[in-house]
């Protein structure tokens, strides 16, 4: 019995990997409606090549950040419109509460909740969260905190974009100081969103996906040649979605890890990213 597929289906798969409606359709069809069976269809037929990983609208809200005294906090809090994410009330109590993270070594989201807050230490940080909600009518959630520890060897460099819609951050290991180079390679990562550190932290279950993919693309020819051909299609997947492997923005000569060895190398010290995160509000 054939699967009915709807718009919304074929929406989503044409969003997701830029192929036309009626192609979409078909590979929905052959696969019997399965969203991830179809974008591999089409990839294994050379079709789609780079693939969103959701087409769903993102919640509003912002991602802010914050320097303490011992790291850097960054933080997502989200609402229900644009209008309030802008909000001078809201902004507040977003920077406040990434301050009291950066100051703190709270591990949760549950027990920064349960904090005293910075604004107010009358109330809890929930409870004053929950006196922003009756005055705005809106709901607002702290969705996720990340908290970078200072360390006396390392420099970390963060970026906001598109005014908190999106916040890079990058640790540098090997030396304080390189706050300027750590932005730097943070704004690379806004623009060129790579989603590993380094092939080391590429699954295996993903790199094997990727080989099955490269396979199915070129049968017909010798194994030894099959294989060869396929290492070189893993080595440009890792230079697509790992950080340190990707071609830096400013100078596409040079990976990310080779311009910051560079720059180490300058200043006579031994320079390595050893992380990153890019968030986008509602991810």
């Amino acid at each position: 019995m054939s699967v009915e597929i709807s718009p919304a289906q074929v929406k989503e798969l044409r969003e997701r990997t830029g192929v036309g409606i009626a192609k979409c359709k078909e590979a929905l069809e052959k696969c019997s409606g399965n969203m991830d069976e179809a974008i591999d269809f089409l990839r294994k037929s050379g079709m789609a090549t780079a693939v969103k990983k959701s087409s769903r609208e993102a919640k509003e809200g912002k991602i802010v950040f914050a320097e303490g005294k011992n790291g850097f906090a960054i933080v997502e809090i989200n609402c229900e419109t644009d209008f309030v994410a802008g909000n001078e009330r809201f902004i507040q109590f977003a920077t406040a509460v990434a301050e009291q993270i950066a100051d703190s070594t709270v591990k949760t989201v549950e027990e920064l909740l349960t904090q005293k807050s910075k604004l107010d230490p009358s109330l809890t940080v929930d409870e004053l969260r929950g006196t922003i909600v009756q005055a705005i009518g809106e709901n607002i959630q702290i969705k996720r905190f990340k908290l970078i520890p200072k360390a006396a060897d390392s420099s970390v460099g963060l970026y906001s974009h598109m005014g908190g819609k999106l916040v890079t951050m990058v640790e540098i290991k090997g030396a304080s100081g390189f706050s300027d180079l750590a932005k730097e390679i943070a704004m690379h990562a806004a623009a060129a969103s790579p989603e590993y550190l380094s092939p080391e932290q590429v699954p295996g279950a993903t790199i094997e996906h990727e080989k099955e993919i490269a396979r199915t693309q070129v049968v017909g020819k010798p194994a030894n040649i099959i294989e060869k051909i396929v290492d070189g299609k893993i080595k440009a997947f890792f230079d697509q979605i790992c950080l340190i492997k990707q071609k830096y923005i400013r100078d596409d000569k040079v990976s990310v890890e080779e311009y910051v060895t560079t720059k180490g190398k300058a200043a006579g010290k031994t320079l390595t990213i050893v992380s990153f995160l890019r968030w986008s509000v509602g991810e």
